[in-house]
């Protein structure tokens, strides 16, 4: 068995599916549907069970022999959530105890950890997983720091040579676009909130720069295509004797403008943008810019190429986006 938590949501769905394509039919999701169309992202596949959280450990003491690795997805995702104790007990509590587990049952764990780590960026985005790189590193919101806390968990556990997981390793995603996004409301990619309107002709709207020297829609982001970081996922799960904490990013940052440009010619229109003033309560927050470094994927073995920003937004808007069916 593979354990996918957060196996309903964005990347842990596309994951589940790429799993489901390669032959793996014993997948167990773990994670809440709620009331909406979130089911849909699990609509085309066979599971061998479908678990809430709270269901997850008793599920792990029966079956512990026959699972061979946890995808550890799930998580409170949202940047602007202001319940910290919620943040932390999904993202970092949960995770300590996956890390007990997997490391008592030598289970492999390939964990979710994330680009917000890196706050402002002016510490850089170095994937350096030591305790003394992660100390330099000051995530500017509360599922940031979640994620930072638990890497540094993980850091100061290998620092004194304490048992661990039979293969472990953290992913630190950036900015991801891609199917099965939808559930995500406010949280969605660009790329899906502009789509609807490029497809009526009506202008994107993207944040004003409020910095000088960038201009208007200049603010850049690493945006990586979801396949591609199911790509990596699965590479570094083929490969179980590499360990560590990696950038899941396409190591090219790509400006806003750029990316809305390539959602309205994907469908075939002349870009369209208007401005709007950065909302007052996240512009002390915003990124002007993320760049995942990738030599350390690299250096382990990772060699396919990235999608390239035009090419990827082709794909999800004409495969999807712009179907009646848009699932994956």
């Amino acid at each position: 068995m593979i354990v996918i938590t957060g196996g309903a949501g964005f990347i842990g769905s596309n994951l589940a599916a790429a799993l489901e394509e390669r032959g793996e039919r014993d997948l167990v999701v773990c994670d809440r549907l709620g009331h909406g169309d979130k089911w849909r992202n699990l609509g085309k596949r066979e599971l061998a069970a479908l678990l809430p959280p709270e269901a997850l450990f008793d599920f792990l003491a029966q079956h512990a022999r026959e699972i061979r690795a946890i995808f550890h997805l799930g998580a409170v995702s949202s940047t602007t959530e202001t319940d910290a104790d919620l943040i932390i007990a999904s993202n970092f509590t949960l995770s300590q105890r996956l890390w007990e587990w997997c490391t008592a049952t030598e289970t492999r764990l390939l964990y979710a950890s994330s680009a917000a780590t890196y706050g402002d960026g002016s510490a850089g985005f170095d994937d350096d997983g030591t305790p003394a790189a992660l100390a330099r590193l000051c995530p500017l919101n509360a599922y940031g720091w979640s994620k930072h806390l638990f890497d540094r968990h993980v850091a100061r556990l290998l620092e004194r040579h304490a048992k661990r997981p039979a293969q472990w390793v953290g992913l630190k995603f950036f900015n991801v676009y891609g199917p099965n996004e939808y559930h995500k409301a406010t949280m969605r990619s660009v790329v899906a909130q502009i789509q609807p309107r490029a497809a009526k002709g009506e202008p994107a709207r993207l944040f004003r720069s409020h910095r000088d020297g960038v201009a208007d829609g200049g603010q850049k982001r690493d945006f990586v295509y979801v396949n591609d970081c199911v790509d990596m996922m699965l590479w570094l799960y083929d490969h179980p004797a590499v360990n560590g904490l990696y950038n899941i990013g396409s190591g090219a940052a790509r400006s806003f403008a750029e990316l809305a440009a390539a959602v309205y010619r994907a469908l075939g229109r002349e870009p369209q943008i208007e401005f709007v003033d950065t909302p007052a309560e996240i512009r002390d927050k915003y990124q002007y810019f993320t760049e995942a470094r990738m030599e350390r994927l690299r250096a382990a073995g990772y060699d396919r190429p990235m999608t390239p920003l035009e090419e990827g937004v082709r794909d999800y808007v004409q495969r999807y986006l712009a179907q009646p069916d848009p699932y994956r």
